[in-house]
Formats: C-alpha cells, structure tokens, sequence
C-alpha cells in the first residue's frame, strides 16, 4: 500500500487491498470484509470487527452470505458477486444499503469489487 491511505472510493482499490498487510486494513475507516469463491471470509478489518461486534476469530473461515451476514444474502449484493463470478466479469458497484443484522437498521454505503485477475471479493461498508 502506499503512504497515503486509499479512501472508500479509491480507483483500484480491489487490488491496493489484495496488496495490503493486516494491519494496513486495520488502519482503514471503513469496512473491509475480502472472502473468497466458496464466499468464506478470508479478510476482516479492525473497523469492520468493532463496527459490526463481531470478532476476527468468530468470522474468518465462516461463509459471508450465511453466517456473518446472512442480510447481505440477496440479489443485491450476493446475486452480483455470483453474476460476476459467472461471467467471469470485473464488479464495483457502489450502493446504499440498510444494514439490519444484531443491531438497529444502519444506512450504510457498500461498495461491492470483484475482479478477474484475484481470488479476493470484497464488500467495504462506510458508516456514515
């Protein structure tokens, strides 16, 4: 990652977090959750782990769209990783969103990536 720390919006930013330690996805103030083709999470953030209360050991390995956030299961945000997935297609799609699992309804805003060239999918939430 470069010295400047890459912002929610940031151009290529599929590929800054591919390239990002840990602790440089902790030190990001958005969400961060990366899974991989069986939708297990494989990379979860300090800011997503306090945001969301749920814990680094409770939610690596576990299936995003089923166990971490099953309100994420839907076609608007599951049915577009499979859709990319599918048609092997890059996705970054930027949508508001109402977050609704163990806690009050939180509007949010996720941006969805997806490319061909990494086995890393990731959904950001900024909390704003």
């Amino acid at each position: 990652m470069t010295s400047a720390t890459p912002t929610f919006d940031a151009r290529g930013l599929a590929d800054i977090l591919d390239a990002s330690s840990p602790e440089q996805l902790d030190a990001l103030d958005f969400g961060v959750i990366g899974f991989d083709a069986d939708a297990k999470v494989q990379r979860y953030n300090a800011f997503e782990s306090q945001a969301a209360g749920l814990s680094p050991q409770r939610v690596i390995g576990e299936p995003l769209f089923t166990n971490v956030a099953p309100c994420l299961n839907n076609f608007m945000v599951a049915q577009r990783f499979e859709d990319a997935a599918f048609d092997a297609s890059e996705l970054d799609d930027t949508i508001d969103y109402v977050l609704t699992l163990r806690m009050r309804p939180i509007k949010v805003k996720l941006r969805l990536l997806a490319s061909a060239d990494s086995t890393t999918r990731y959904v950001l939430v900024q909390r704003r």
